[in-house]
Parts: structure tokens; C-alpha cells; sequence
């Protein structure tokens, strides 16, 4: 809750939705107490809203540990959404052809609330892989999807976000803008990850009819000894690949500058 008085109260409502959000934190569940506990209610509080929510299978109860834990029905129904099961869909193929080629993991991101979630992930068949869990969401600033979909939004759109989400002091407004002006120039983005060390994202966008970005494509690129793929293919295969899924959902292509040699940002 964020302190907020509501326009209108629907305690019951409010009470499974707790339920809900604490859980999608907890990834080996919790029992009743926990979350009682956790979300200042009364064991009885919470008890029936437990069972309506098992009975409609969005939380599952283990009696070997006594915890429940979500189930994957949230995800589904969102993936129910159009936009993300025709991006989903069109991009399963294509992510599985360029994981393959470059030996490297994939994974789609579109924007959700003013953060970036993904909604696709594929593995290479490498034994050792930088991979993201699906329904991960990331500050729409610290990832290269992010700054990659920010980058193709109008400048209303733009600054309607960077009020809802401020920057943290350490990134001035001014700098962002300056790297999405240069994202936008070259079309793509190539820059150490913000989040794991060693890994580069190759970072490309998915645009819609209206040429802003519905969805990105990115590679969390990860350097292994003898690999035969150089990373300046690896750039051009995910580039194009991102070009062809834009295609396939109807979109614009962006423009790419033209490199020899692909380096960070």
C-alpha cells in the first residue's frame, strides 16, 4: 500500500491482492503464519481468502512444508494479453534460430507499469548460459531493453515516465536523454550489462506501426574460451533478427548505422 487514501475501498479485494504480491516475492513459498505475519492481518484474516484463491488456482498449497506459492496462472493470463501473445508468438521461432546460431541466450522485454518485463527467454545449447526468468521486471533505466523502448517513445510519453519513475541520483535526467539520442542514431544498443558483470547486452528494438518501440530484443552476451562465434556476428545476427521480428509484427524497421566493427556503448 502506498499510504494513499482510495477513491473507493474494496478491503476484501485489497486483501487477496496483498496475498498475491507478497508471494510473487517468496520463491519457496509461505505458510499461513508468514503472511498473516507479513501483512499485519490475523491468521482467520487471511484464511478464507487463501482457499478462494487455491480453489481458483492462483496460489497452490504444499502439505509436505505447510507454504503456499503462486501458481503459473497469472502468467498465462497476461500472456492472454494480444500485444505480448502475437509478439510471443512471432518472436518463439526467430529466438530459437538465433540462440542457436550465436550460441547465446535471447530474451524478449516489452514495458509494464513503467518497468521492463520479460516475456520471452530461450537458451542456447551451450552447457554454460546467461539466461533471465520469465516475468522478471527491471527498472525500465537499469536495463539495455529498457533504455532501448525509452529510446522510440514520443517525448510526451517519455516524460510522462521519467515523472512516474525518477532517476536515481546518480544518473542525471540529461545523461539518459543524451544515450536514448544515441541509441536512436545507431539503432541499437551495445553496452556493458547494468546488472552483471563481464555480460554485454546487445540490445535492439521492436517497432510497431506507429514507429515507437512495442518490444526489445536483447542478448546478454557472455565470452567463452574457444567459441567460434565472434561477437561482432553475434551483434549482426541479433540485429536482424530483431529487424525481421519488427517485420513480422507489422512495424518499421529502424535504422541502422552502419559498422564494421560493433563496440559497447
Amino acid at each position: 500500500m502506498d499510504g494513499k487514501t482510495p477513491k473507493y475501498a474494496a478491503p476484501a479485494l485489497e486483501k487477496g491482492l496483498d496475498i498475491l504480491e507478497h508471494l510473487s516475492r517468496a520463491e519457496a513459498g509461505l505458510t499461513q503464519a508468514e503472511i498473516a505475519r507479513a501483512l499485519g492481518r490475523s491468521v482467520s484474516e487471511i484464511f478464507r481468502m487463501l482457499v478462494v484463491l487455491q480453489e481458483r488456482s492462483y496460489i497452490a498449497f504444499d502439505p509436505g512444508t505447510d507454504r503456499y506459492v503462486l501458481t503459473t496462472l497469472m502468467f498465462e493470463i497476461s500472456n492472454r494479453t494480444p500485444l505480448i501473445r502475437r509478439l510471443t508468438t512471432a518472436a518463439a521461432p526467430l529466438m530459437r534460430d538465433l540462440a542457436q546460431r550465436i550460441n547465446q541466450s535471447v530474451h524478449l522485454a516489452v514495458l509494464a507499469e513503467d518497468s521492463v518485463l520479460i516475456v520471452g527467454q530461450v537458451d542456447p545449447p551451450a552447457r554454460h548460459v546467461m539466461s533471465v526468468r520469465l516475468g522478471t521486471r527491471v527498472d525500465v533505466w537499469r536495463a539495455s531493453s529498457g533504455r532501448v523502448m525509452m529510446a522510440y517513445q514520443t517525448e510526451d510519453a517519455l516524460s510522462a515516465m521519467l515523472a512516474r519513475s525518477p532517476l536515481p541520483k546518480e544518473i542525471p535526467e540529461e545523461r539518459l536523454r543524451s544515450d536514448l539520442a544515441e541509441i536512436r542514431m545507431r539503432g541499437h544498443e551495445i553496452v556493458d550489462s547494468f546488472v552483471v558483470k563481464g555480460v554485454v547486452n546487445i540490445s535492439a528494438p521492436i517497432i510497431g506501426h506507429t514507429g515507437h518501440a512495442i518490444a526489445a530484443l536483447t542478448v546478454p552476451h557472455i565470452e567463452r574460451f574457444g567459441d567460434p562465434i565472434s561477437f561482432s556476428d553475434c551483434c549482426v545476427a541479433s540485429i536482424e533478427a530483431a529487424a525481421r521480428l519488427t517485420q513480422s509484427v507489422g512495424g518499421g524497421v529502424a535504422e541502422h548505422r552502419q559498422q564494421k566493427d560493433f563496440r559497447r556503448s
